[in-house]
């Protein structure tokens, strides 16, 4: 099975900022992921953890919820993209948009739940319904579609199997059959404008988040709540609750490294040159080494999820989150002083 005329694959860093690269190449807007992070104010820190879930570490900024338009959305509005979310609770609607935009030869960006892809190695029971996947051909004679994920490689997936994984009610993130149209007929390189409103959006959240658990504040509440794990979880949530902190910093799980530093530190870098402020760069630069220590605490938690008293690592990661709130606080602080100027 062939893709859709003119499609390229890329190896990409964030399934959402992936996907839409694929959709921005494919409609001739060639940004960078970077940018596409940046532009949609996509970098933030919510340490999440609900009652009978394992915790969280989630790096991501502008998710879409009640009041937030999201990344998706953002990104387009700055890039001159009319983007539209769509959800359905019918398979049939579903299925149907897939096909209307197979029929239009374009690429559909979708969520689905990671833990009912066939192409993915993941423990049992394991589910993440916030993937997002760009269908990028369709075969009618088998029944299948190709997928672009985050590897360069194209995966055929039956339409039955991915209706289940776009259809997946697992908690607590349903990905609840969504899709995205694009409209690139007004499309524009992001403004000097654009990308100051972009860092100053990112600088707020990360400063004055508005409960405990967001931006700087809650990095800090993450080093002291991760001492507490032991208390309540058990030894195996502990060491799955490593596993699930690891991922979510490392690249492996879609980060770009670093809990998305490292891809927010190069969008900086190219900020530099669309605004002329070349302190962005150096910026950019300092980001980068606070991801460094960001996946140094990456790599205790994995080691945490790998040993039979995954409590003995905990106390090792306050120290360098400690440090992390530090020296975000002192760059948040600098790039909002530079945004308002």
């Amino acid at each position: 099975m062939n893709p859709l005329q003119g499609f390229r694959s890329f190896e990409t860093h964030h399934c959402v900022t992936g996907s839409m690269l694929h959709v921005y190449h494919f409609n001739g807007h060639p940004l960078s992921e970077d940018m596409l992070l940046g532009i949609g104010s996509g970098l933030g820190f919510f340490y999440w953890h609900q009652k009978g879930m394992i915790p969280m570490f989630l790096g991501r900024g502008n998710v879409h919820r009640p009041g937030v338009e999201g990344l998706e959305i953002t990104t387009g509005r700055r890039t001159g993209v009319r983007v539209e979310r769509f959800h359905t609770s019918s398979r049939k609607k579903a299925d149907e948009a897939l096909l209307d935009s197979m029929q239009a030869c374009q690429p559909l960006m979708i969520h689905v739940d990671m833990g009912f892809l066939p192409y993915f190695d993941l423990p049992d029971g394991y589910h993440f319904g916030q993937h997002v996947v760009v269908v990028c051909g369709y075969d009618a004679a088998s029944g299948d579609v190709l997928l672009a994920d985050r590897d360069t490689a194209l995966h055929p997936v039956s339409m039955d199997d991915l209706a289940v994984a776009r259809g997946s009610t697992f908690k607590p993130f349903p990905p609840q059959n969504t899709w995205y149209g694009f409209d690139f007929s007004q499309k524009w390189l992001p403004k000097p404008e654009e990308v100051w409103q972009a860092i100053r959006d990112v600088c707020e959240t990360m400063l004055e988040g508005p409960i405990s658990n967001i931006g700087v504040r809650g990095i800090r509440k993450a080093a002291k709540m991760v001492r507490k794990w032991p208390e309540k979880l058990s030894n195996d949530e502990l060491n799955w609750a490593c596993f699930n902190t690891y991922i979510f910093i490392d690249a492996e799980g879609g980060t770009g490294g670093g809990i998305f530093r490292y891809m927010y530190g190069r969008f900086l870098k190219e900020a530099a040159e669309i605004t002329g402020q070349k302190r962005l760069a150096g910026i950019g630069s300092e980001l980068c080494a606070v991801g460094d220590v960001w996946q140094a605490v990456a790599q205790i938690f994995k080691r945490g999820s790998e040993i039979d008293d995954p409590a003995s690592v905990m106390p090792e990661t306050t120290d360098p989150l400690m440090d992390i709130a530090d020296a975000e606080e002192s760059i948040w602080r600098e790039l909002g002083d530079l945004s308002t100027v």
